[in-house]
């Protein structure tokens, strides 16, 4: 294991996933926050902004980038990260963790004009040995990990065989810090609503991941997103089509995800409490007559975005995999 400090260097820090990468790395055992961008926000401390910083670091926002650092995370918008790369060449010994969407899929992952860097899709459950060797990371979606970790044993044995249908329950901090109307407070409470019914985003990358174990997966992938009146987490129920049994799926799940350390099986029923504020996700395999039913939880801004971002950093600087992320959950 490695025992010295990595350098970080994270861009986009006053945002969610950023405050949130701030909080993991402050306590974080081998890691060194060397500055933290945010041209709006400079010379301010972090504390004037994620204010439950107060008392836990002096950091300030920084208005110009340091280049004396072994890792930079990307936590800006989707469409921000290329045109970033573009204005800000980073050099190829400064590994790069991007969270938006611009590089998840291979064609954007390697084909982007202005830049050599490839991109490897950051799925540690998928791509884990990939990721130790990597120089770039294209860190997953939220919707896409928690949908992906419920389907990709199947998928590794060629038992999709069917459609897949899912409903997912999303919290409000997955559509991002600036306000809109679906994210204002008289809005989201006590209210519920579909958005991007067949169409979501993160379809892409899933399916993408899918046919990586699955090569023959040609099914239709039949996804309604809700929008929930409550903060963080994700929530999903899928199923499909199946002769296989409740005990042989569970057995599958077991030993596909025997050796990742976030990711827990079970056939008892879950819920969100048990994982937000960590970097679990937590799957329930049940079987209704020919449906083989799956639960899959996670906290969209820990698994689902800075929390997976930061278990890649670990595994591309031969760190614990869990260093910095063993949190404890909200539970009541």
């Amino acid at each position: 294991m490695m025992e010295t400090k990595v350098r970080a260097g994270i861009v986009g820090g006053a945002g969610y996933t950023g405050g949130e990468m701030l909080r993991i790395l402050i306590n974080h055992p081998n890691v060194d926050i060397a500055f933290v961008h945010s041209t709006s926000n400079a010379g301010n401390h972090v504390y004037d902004v994620h204010t439950d910083l107060f008392g836990d670091t002096d950091l300030k926002f920084a208005a110009e980038l340091a280049y004396n650092i072994d890792v930079l995370f990307l936590c800006v918008g989707h469409g921000d990260a290329k045109k970033f790369l573009e204005a800000n060449p980073i050099p190829d010994n400064i590994k790069v963790i991007d969270l938006s969407q611009d590089f998840r899929l291979k064609n954007d992952a390697t084909s982007h004009k202005t830049r050599t860097k490839e991109f490897i899709y950051g799925l540690p459950e998928l791509n884990k040995e990939v990721i130790k060797k990597a120089n770039n990371i294209a860190n997953p979606g939220c919707f896409a990990t928690c949908l992906q970790l419920g389907l990709l044993p199947l998928a590794s044995k060629g038992l999709l065989n069917s459609e897949v249908h899912i409903t997912a329950t999303t919290g409000s901090t997955g559509a991002g810090q600036s306000p809109s109307a679906t994210t204002h407070f008289t809005w989201r409470n006590d209210n519920l609503s579909v958005y991007k019914a067949f169409e979501h985003q993160h379809l892409n990358e899933i399916g993408q991941s899918l046919k990586q174990l699955q090569s023959g997966f040609n099914q239709a992938i039949n996804f309604i997103p809700y929008r929930g009146d409550f903060t963080r987490g994700i929530i999903a129920s899928m199923y499909i089509d199946t002769d296989l049994s409740e005990v042989d799926a569970l057995k599958l799940y077991h030993q596909y995800y025997d050796e990742h350390p976030f990711t827990h099986v079970t056939r008892h029923d879950i819920d969100l409490k048990q994982i937000v504020n960590t970097n679990k996700c937590f799957i329930q395999v049940k079987k209704h007559g020919s449906k083989l039913l799956i639960i899959s939880i996670l906290d969209n801004l820990l698994k689902g975005a800075s929390g997976q971002a930061v278990q890649n950093m670990n595994l591309m600087f031969g760190l614990d995999e869990k260093a910095g992320l063993k949190l404890k959950a909200t539970g009541f």
